[in-house]
């Protein structure tokens, strides 16, 4: 397989996508020596079809702001790969977003949707909406002008979003409100929906649970135990949230968070107190967590700085792509970090993960670590289908036995000596079940 010609034609074909072409490259460079002992993905063109989306669709979304002005915004959907299933993938709201973040991360997901075993094909999409300042009102009209259009995509058995960044259990809700209006049925085309009304329990708190149970298991296979470490989380929205309250729970001690503005580091660790008021700065639209060490004396606020410099036993990157750079991940290996585990997607810079694996630090991507909330996502789509409403001991049960197999299979795949490349073993045991299910299907 020539990666190097791959990727430079697709470099000639979208030279203004970084994120996706990083995204392409990490997973073709990982799984190049398994492809090439299989001579039927190279016969089927496999590669080369599945770096390509299967559609993109983007449109404009006008509302009115509570001024009464006229806002225009820009709405994606990308449906990247559905051999497996339905197209699924998140929603994320925020002025940085683009075509090519949602590539990358529709691409992405294809592979994480793919290791969950759940029948989930890969999508993506977003606005440049920023919430940041705006009343409900004015969140509730921009999210019923974004469905007015995405509604004509999207379905239960054709493609079904989800939240990300910017869109929690609110949006998805004003969301669903105006899809039910349109279409006139009540049925699974979004998850992350109310309990109440479809949804299912643990789901907010899904992806952070489930990163802290791999978490678990890599600790686990080194004979380690997560009790007594010391743990930096960056970010402070429902994934961070998640990790804090799970890690706490599991008797590990949390000393930090961050948003844009800087970090918070407190030497004593998380409550439920501190946990709690990590949603109420959530849910004030605003982006900072400087709050955070003015109600607290015992954290501390480092301005415009990140958490990757504290002394830890375990790094849990949680906020957006390449938050982790080369000199975060220097520095972590020098204080002798047991253990990174990529939360957010792509939250680690390629030159960080290849620092990571050259000097054998454990280390998972975020294609592995954060399948908790999809997979979550996944038995509320089955939920819905069957017309059941599970309990929280079940759904905790099912996201335990999904992340176990996910780790099992990064060993099966990844195991290099005695170091586990949990990139490798991620990447091709992704890679297969998409692969194999794209050729058995023919093209079309």
């Amino acid at each position: 397989m020539d990666v190097k010609k791959i990727l430079a034609d697709l470099k000639e074909k979208h030279p203004d996508e970084p994120l996706f072409l990083q995204a392409v490259e990490e997973v073709l460079y990982s799984i190049k020596d398994y492809v090439e002992a299989h001579p039927k993905y190279e016969q089927h063109k496999i590669i080369e079809r599945m770096v390509e989306p299967d559609r993109i669709f983007t449109f404009r979304v006008e509302w009115v702001d509570d001024k009464g002005e006229i806002q225009v915004n820009t709405g994606y959907r990308v449906q990247f790969n559905n051999a497996i299933g339905p197209y699924k993938g998140g929603l994320r709201f925020h002025p940085s977003v683009r075509l090519d973040t949602l590539k990358f991360l529709g691409f992405e997901q294809t592979f994480k949707n793919s290791l969950t075993t759940l029948p989930m094909g890969g999508g993506k999409g977003g606005s440049d909406f920023n919430a940041k300042g705006r009343s409900d009102n004015e969140i509730m009209r921009f999210c019923q002008a974004f469905m007015m259009e995405l509604q004509k995509y999207i379905g239960p058995e054709t493609d079904v979003p989800a939240g990300d960044i910017g869109v929690g259990g609110r949006e998805i809700g004003y969301m669903y409100g105006m899809y039910k209006k349109l279409r006139r049925e009540n049925t699974g085309v979004l998850t992350g929906k109310g309990a109440g009304w479809g949804g299912s329990i643990l789901r907010p708190e899904a992806t952070g649970f489930g990163a802290v149970y791999f978490v678990e298991h890599m600790l686990k296979a080194h004979n380690m135990d997560i009790k007594g470490k010391t743990v930096a989380i960056s970010g402070f929205g429902n994934v961070a949230w998640g990790a804090v309250t799970k890690a706490t729970q599991l008797g590990a001690k949390v000393v930090t968070i961050s948003g844009p503005d800087g970090y918070v580091y407190d030497p004593e660790g998380f409550n439920e107190e501190k946990i709690n008021y990590m949603l109420e700065l959530r849910a004030s639209n605003n982006d900072v967590v400087a709050p955070f060490a003015d109600k607290f004396k015992s954290a501390t606020f480092f301005a415009g700085k990140k958490p990757w410099e504290q002394k830890v036993d375990i790094a849990m990157p949680c906020a957006t792509q390449n938050e982790l750079r080369l000199e975060d991940a220097k520095q972590l290996i020098a204080n002798k970090v047991t253990l990174v585990a990529e939360v957010s997607n792509m939250g680690c810079h390629a030159d960080a993960v290849n620092e990571f694996i050259n000097t054998k630090t454990i280390f998972a991507p975020g294609k592995a670590v954060n399948a908790g909330g999809v997979a979550v996502s996944g038995l509320e789509m089955s939920q819905n289908a069957e017309k059941l409403h599970w309990t929280g001991e079940e759904v905790d049960q099912k996201l335990h036995q999904i992340m176990s197999s996910i780790h099992e299979n990064c060993i099966k795949y990844g195991k290099e000596g005695d170091y586990v490349n949990y990139v490798k073993g991620a990447n091709i045991a992704g890679f297969i079940k998409v692969a194999d299910s794209m050729i058995e299907q023919g093209v079309c």
